[in-house]
Order: structure tokens, then sequence, then C-alpha cells
């Protein structure tokens, strides 16, 4: 995939931070830039006609509408002065409704940055990932706080179990893959049949990239008593990979939310970008 279009998804307590860093993305690959604005509404408290016209919640509607303007204007602001291509939409959704939204702007997007400021939003946070990555069929890039995020990594790690979603994740990152100097398909206990990874695990997989001019080595670790996420941390420091490709959400968002899940796990506490795919 190459990224022609990235989007960014920014909300009225947020400052530049997560602008700069789509809009210096931008610059590095030459893509045009779409900002989202959103200002989540309060739902109303109580039940029937009386929440309706509650005035608390009346006045409560209008301060939100208020910081929804500030914040489109400071955008308008911010992209008027940068040297990338942009684009600016709003939209002022019920919280139910936020990621079926975000999930049709996320349809004319190659792929949608969540930087450090909108990880420190827990529900718009979530709204983001779970809209993007269920209602776009786009990837995500998750860029936690400290971190130093590029679309052209010289050294990646992709999180490969032979599943739909890890094939999806390898070929939305194909081109970065291809103009790294060093790819670590990493697999973690890996069961040998033809159902997952055939007799040889990995190998299929890195005939493919090979195929496609990329540099891979296949790693094939033991979990050793600790979680699939501790392990692919720890590799991603061991060969200093710069961004971590996965598949997202194998099971469904209810058994994730239940269980848990490499996905859920992954998305905290991250100390390197993660392009993650569905």
């Amino acid at each position: 995939m190459t990224f022609r279009t990235l989007l960014t998804v920014t909300g009225p307590n947020q400052g530049e931070g997560d602008l700069k860093l789509a809009a210096s993305l931008c610059e590095q690959v030459g893509a045009h830039l779409s900002v989202l604005v959103l200002e989540l509404a309060a739902p109303p408290s109580g039940d029937g006609y009386a929440a309706v016209v509650s005035p608390a919640w009346l006045e409560e509607r209008q301060a939100e509408l208020k910081r929804l303007e500030k914040r489109i204007s400071d955008v308008a602001g911010f992209l008027s002065q940068s040297a990338v291509s942009a684009d600016l939409s709003d939209d002022y959704p019920d919280t139910g409704w936020a990621d079926d939204v975000i999930g049709r702007r996320a349809r004319y997007a190659d792929l949608t940055i969540l930087g450090p400021d909108l990880l420190a939003s827990h529900t718009l946070k979530d709204k983001v990932i779970e809209g993007t990555l269920f209602s776009s069929g786009k990837p995500i890039l998750l860029v936690p706080e400290g971190t130093r995020p590029t679309l052209k990594p010289k050294r990646v790690l992709v999180a490969w179990d032979a599943r739909l979603e890890s094939s999806r994740a390898v070929r939305e990152s194909l081109d970065m893959l291809k103009g790294a100097e060093d790819v670590r398909l990493v697999i973690v206990d890996p069961i040998e049949d033809e159902f997952h990874h055939g007799e040889e695990p990995g190998a299929d997989a890195a005939a493919y990239l090979a195929r496609h001019g990329v540099r891979v080595t296949v790693d094939r670790l033991p979990s050793a008593n600790h979680s699939v996420a501790d392990v692919l941390r720890q590799h991603a420091g061991d060969v200093a990979a710069e961004l971590m490709v996965m598949g997202a959400y194998g099971h469904s968002r209810l058994r994730e939310r239940i269980f848990g899940g490499v996905t859920r796990s992954m998305l905290e506490g991250q100390s390197l970008p993660v392009l993650m795919a569905r």
C-alpha cells in the first residue's frame, strides 16, 4: 500500500502535537492530510421528554458546540500555515455512533494516525480504533508518547500468526517493508501443521515477502510462560525495531473485551509505533 492520504482525528481538549506529527509524516511521503474534528455529544440525563428539555443538558450541548467551533477554528489556522495539502471536516455525534462516523471518514484515507494526544483521550481513542479497524477496512498507526514515528523505517518487526489479519497487515505495509533494511517475521510458539504455519513455520510468508524484494528473516520464539505481547515487545527492543506490524482483533470485539487478547495488550504500554490492520 502506498500512503497518499493520512487521517488524524482530534478533539477540543487536544493541542497541536498530533497535527504536527501527522503533517510531518505527510511531508515524509508526499501525502495529503485529512483532519476530522470531533466533539462527542453528552447523553441526556434521565429518561423521556423531561431529559430532552433539561436546561442543564441544553446548556451542556451549547458549551460542547462552542468548544467544537473553537477547535475547528484552531485546526483551520494550523492547516493554513502548514505546507502540506490538507482538508478539514467536523462532526458532533452521540458517543454511541462516533465509531461509525470515524469509520466512514477513514474509508477515504490510506492510514489513520493516532498520536500521543489522542491515545491519552481514552473514550475518543477507543472510538477511533474500533471505527477505523471495523468500519473502514483501513489500517491504523499507533504512535505512543516519546517515540519517533516514520513511514520509511529501516528495521521492522512483523508479528506473524498466519491469520487473515496478519496477512492484511503485511499487505498494507508492503511498501514500507520493501524499503526497510531489516524485516523480522516473528512467530511466537508456532504450531507446525497445514492449518497454521505449515511444515516450516514462517517459510511461506518469508517467501512471499522475498518475492517482493523484502529483506526478511524469520524469528521463531518460545513464549516461556510470558505473554505473546511481552515477547513481541522484548524482541522489538532486542532488534532495535522502529515499527511493529501486526494484525488486530483476530476474535470478535466482545470476545477480546472479555478475555483480553494480544490486540488489547499491545494497545497499552507500547514502546514503539505499531501499524495494525484487520
